[in-house]
This record gives structure tokens, C-alpha cells and sequence, in this order.
């Protein structure tokens, strides 16, 4: 990774070695093209066409089968992508290029010249075609590393893609938290990658602005790549299971659940955000009082009200909201969640000795919002300047419209033809660079 240059192991990614080798990932059309190459190596096939191009070198008796290639992986989205998955697919160069000699593995990645960015670069893309900044380049013979063409290019899309998503929301959240929810809309298989890239913008977003942003994803698997573990709150469901009462239900969470797990009512159950977020806070407020007299800082931390999450259905106008006013989350339900709170020590009858505590503790309280919130929303909301602490995003964090494509493609820019390298590039694309590119030993992933 480009920040501390950490990489993922082959041990820690748990690759399918086996089946990638077998090309059971792979579009069928490369199997076609490594027989294709194989029956030209066997037959001691050599060039005997007429290319439409202006060849520097007379290409007679050019040995198809082994034609050695420098490809090039890049991706067109613009301005900019966070590259992430480089490891993955170096990794998958190492174990996988090669090629069956019967029933046996010939493993060909010392043959192989690698030049890659590091996981964590930035890439920026001006929108020409002929622009590209490639993430990776390949030198070596082809029919070796041509299966891997779709795995490849299917965990840098992926992994990128996400990475640079969660990376614009960072950006519009101007440094506040993103909590990472999208691990229910899609394959469990994928939570590893997917909360990795998750990290590595985080970690980006970190090292440019000078934040300290903690990364905070769902579960477990989704934080296996870089050490972590999931978290979490409590979901709708356990208010349901204690009959609609948010109080009652958050009391037994603060009850049974160990203290560092941070105490968070989801506040939307009723539609009624600000009363049971009041009902809770001013419950929890007597429980954490007495622990205060008692001076048990255990008790205390037991009874601090961290958060309130509101999570209100787009469908949906909190009572609290004006009748013509916005429904879901709304910049409106917001504010006055933040001055309900800020005024409820108010109310409380504290004696003189604790109404410091007791303001201190209400407006310590944090708002969460979360329910379609995309890099767009969040920039309006904070664009208004709405009171909200932390962000919660799932869905829009693994789109892949046309305006957020990062699909990634390889071409096969030039070839060696008697020792000369000529550019061959399908029309309309040509050889790039990119300062980023540095050598890469595969051995690391041995």
C-alpha cells in the first residue's frame, strides 16, 4: 500500500489458486486464445500474413505461440481514481501465470517483467482516450498470463471502484466519519475486498488532510485484510423484539453489552425520533447520575448515551417535521434533534451541583445519520451546515453508473517481433506511462 507499503499476502487473501489456473474465472474467449497459441507453438507455426501495418521489422518467421507482449491495465474514470486490488492481482501473476503440461502446473512468473502503482495511488484521468494512465503493465509471453485477463480486471473494478467511492464521500464529508454499511447488498464473498478498499481510502483520506478517521465497518470479514473487526449498534429489529419501547430496548443493550461498544439509540422506530430519543437519553441520564455520586467510572461509561442514529424511511415525515416539510432524514428532523437534545438537561430538574454534567452530557451527544445517503447528499447537507456528526452510507458506496465507471480494461499495446519491440495497439488506443509505475518482484507473493 502506498502509505506504509504493507501488502496483503497470499496466505491472508485465501485465492482459489486451483480453479483461477483452470480458468473457471475466466471469459471463455482467453481459453480460446491460449489453444490457439499452444496448437502455434506445437505445429512450429511462424508468421505468414500480411499485417496493415507499417512493421519497422520484417515479421517472417515470427513465432506466433510464443509472441511475447507488453499489456496495459487502466481504467477511464474521471478525474481521478483510487487504485486499489493491486495486490490481489499481483498476487494472482505469481500463482497463476504459467501453463499445463499435461496434468501438471508450469509456474512461468519469473518469466514476467511487472511495472504496478501501489494500492492507495491516485490516478488522475483528463477524459482523452489516448490519455490512459495504466495501474499495471505486463511484459512477457502471453499465452501464460492471457487467462488471467478477467480476474485481473475484475478485482481492480471492483476494488477501486470502491475505494474511490468511499473516497468522494470522505471528501464531501469534509472529515466527519463514514460509517461503511453495504455488506447486505451484496455477496458475502466480497466483504473482504470490499471493506479493505473501504480502509485504504480512509487511510488516504487520512494521510492527505492530516484526520484521524477511524475506519468502522459491519463485520468481521469485512475487516479481515487489515486486522480489525466489525461493529455495530443495535438495528430495528431489537426494538421490535421489546414491543416498540426504544427506551426499554437500549436499557437491556446497555445492560448486557460489554462497555466499548458505544451506546447508540436508532431513534426512528415510531417515526417519533425526538421522543424516544429523549425518553432514552434522560433514562440513561438518571443510571449514569448515580454512577457520577458514586464515582464509578465503570457505571459511567456503562451509562453515556453516545449517539443517536436517525434512520427515518425516505417514505416517511417524522412527527416532528412541518407537514409540507421533507420526508426521511431531512436537514429540518436534524436540527431539531440537535436542540432537543442541547435543551433537555432543561427539563431534568438537575440540582445546581450537576447542571454543568448534565448540559455537557446532552450536548455530547452525537447524530448519525444514515438511509440513501450518497457523496451528493452528504455535500448538500454539508454545504447547509446540518448539525449531523457521522454518516452512515451503504448502497451508494458500490455503484457503478456511467458517471462513477471504473471498469478497468487491458490491452496488448505492443509486441516483440526478433527482438524488437513495435507498437501494436488496436486503433484509437496507444502505449501510456505513469510516473507511479515502479518494478515489482512477484517473489514476495511465493
Amino acid at each position: 500500500m502506498v502509505l506504509d507499503r504493507v501488502r496483503l499476502t497470499t496466505s491472508l487473501l485465501k485465492l482459489d489458486i486451483d480453479g483461477l489456473r483452470r480458468g473457471i474465472y475466466s471469459d471463455k474467449y482467453f481459453e480460446n486464445i491460449v489453444q490457439v497459441l499452444q496448437w502455434a507453438k506445437e505445429a512450429g507455426y511462424t508468421f505468414k500474413g500480411n499485417s496493415p501495418r507499417d512493421l519497422p521489422v520484417d515479421p517472417s518467421g515470427f513465432p506466433v505461440g510464443d509472441v511475447e507482449v507488453e499489456a496495459q491495465v487502466f481504467t477511464r474514470r474521471s478525474p481521478f481514481v483510487l487504485v486499489a486490488g493491486m495486490d490481489v492481482a499481483l498476487a494472482l501473476l505469481r500463482k497463476v501465470t504459467g501453463y499445463y503440461n499435461a496434468t501438471q502446473f508450469v509456474e512461468t512468473w519469473n518469466t514476467l517483467k511487472i511495472e504496478a502503482v501501489n494500492d492507495g495511488t491516485l490516478i488522475h484521468y483528463d477524459g482523452h482516450p489516448e490519455n490512459v494512465r495504466p495501474s499495471l503493465k505486463i511484459y512477457g509471453r502471453y499465452r501464460d498470463f492471457a487467462m488471467l485477463e478477467t480476474p485481473l480486471l475484475g478485482i481492480l473494478t471492483r476494488a477501486s471502484r470502491i475505494a474511490t467511492n468511499v473516497y468522494q464521500v470522505l471528501q464531501a464529508a469534509q472529515g466527519k466519519p463514514i460509517l461503511y454499511f453495504p455488506a447486505r447488498f451484496d455477496l458475502p464473498e466480497a466483504q473482504p475486498i470490499d471493506g479493505y478498499a473501504y480502509w485504504l481510502a480512509v487511510q488516504r483520506y487520512n494521510a492527505e488532510t492530516g484526520s484521524q478517521i477511524r475506519p468502522f465497518v459491519s463485520t468481521d470479514a469485512q475487516a479481515r485484510w487489515w486486522g480489525g473487526r466489525g461493529g455495530g449498534t443495535v438495528p430495528h429489529s431489537l426494538i421490535a423484539c421489546f414491543l416498540a419501547d426504544t427506551t426499554e430496548a437500549m436499557v437491556a443493550f446497555a445492560e448486557y453489552v460489554p462497555n466499548d461498544v458505544p451506546r447508540v439509540v436508532l431513534a426512528d422506530f415510531n417515526n417519533d425520533v425526538i421522543r424516544d430519543s429523549l425518553a432514552t437519553l434522560k433514562t440513561f441520564w438518571d443510571h449514569y447520575l448515580a454512577a457520577l455520586i458514586a464515582n464509578d467510572t465503570h457505571a459511567q461509561q456503562r451509562w453515556t448515551l453516545y449517539g443517536v442514529r436517525l434512520d427515518t424511511s425516505a417514505n416517511m415525515r417524522d412527527v416532528a417535521v412541518e407537514p409540507d416539510g421533507e420526508k426521511g432524514v431531512s436537514p429540518q428532523l436534524v436540527r431539531l434533534t440537535r436542540q432537543a437534545l442541547d435543551q433537555a438537561w432543561e427539563s431534568w430538574g438537575v440540582s445546581q451541583q450537576w447542571v454543568d454534567a448534565a448540559r455537557d452530557y446532552c450536548r455530547r451527544v452525537k447524530i448519525v445519520v444514515s438511509g440513501g445517503f450518497s457523496a451528493a447528499r452528504i455535500a448538500e447537507f454539508e454545504a447547509q451546515k446540518v448539525p449531523a456528526d457521522i454518516y452512515g452510507v451503504g448502497s451508494s458506496l458500490l455503484r457503478n453508473a456511467d458517471d462513477v465507471s471504473t471498469d478497468y480494461t487491458m490491452d496488448i499495446v505492443r509486441v516483440k517481433v526478433h527482438d524488437q519491440w513495435i507498437d501494436i495497439a488496436k486503433t484509437g488506443r496507444r502505449p501510456n506511462t505513469n510516473p507511479d509505475l515502479k518494478p515489482i518482484d512477484l517473489s514476495f507473493w511465493s
